[in-house]
């Protein structure tokens, strides 16, 4: 293949290139969305997994070939800009994803099923009173096991703590 292409347009960050892969080594925020109009979208749609890991390879929905490389720790909101090139931009979209819904029949039980997901290492996600969890058969034999009340679901999975606008100290 080569060595990486550096291409470094007016008023733009580096860009690197390898062959046709464009490579996104970090993410720089959008001064003027106004600039986005007149640009075609392309769209990265990536599952809770992939927003959190921000490294692979992946093809956008129009085609282009996308390497994403981020700083360790960052991860990526629904609706983050990753790109913008003077004729398209790319747009990261949340995955519709399988999950657990879970409704808990009060505070107490919303802890204590809390506290058995994140003691099994993993994820879960508020949404109006409900608890959601992935999709997984260690959860569903949780939930039989604590006798929770739960039905399968589609839709985003943004666990908490999977974002940059985090904090502590509320869990509304």
């Amino acid at each position: 293949m080569g060595h990486p292409t550096y291409i470094r347009p007016p008023r733009e960050p580096v860009k690197i290139m390898w062959g046709n892969t464009l490579i996104i080594e970090c993410l720089h925020p959008l001064e003027n969305p106004e600039e986005l109009r007149e640009k075609e979208e392309d769209k990265l749609v990536l599952t809770w997994e992939q927003r959190r890991w921000t490294r692979g390879r992946f093809t956008t929905a129009r085609g282009r070939k996308i390497g994403i490389a981020l700083p360790t720790g960052t991860t990526l909101a629904h609706g983050t800009i990753l790109h913008v090139a003077p004729d398209w931009y790319l747009k990261m979209e949340a995955a519709i994803e399988p999950i657990l819904e879970i409704s808990p029949p009060g505070w107490d039980g919303a802890v204590k099923i809390a506290f058995e997901v994140g003691n099994l290492h993993f994820p879960l996600a508020l949404d109006n009173g409900k608890i959601l969890v992935p999709d997984e058969k260690v959860m569903v034999r949780l939930l039989e096991r604590l006798g929770a009340r739960w039905e399968k679901r589609q839709a985003i999975f943004d666990p908490i703590g999977n974002t940059q606008l985090h904090q502590h100290g509320s869990i509304s």
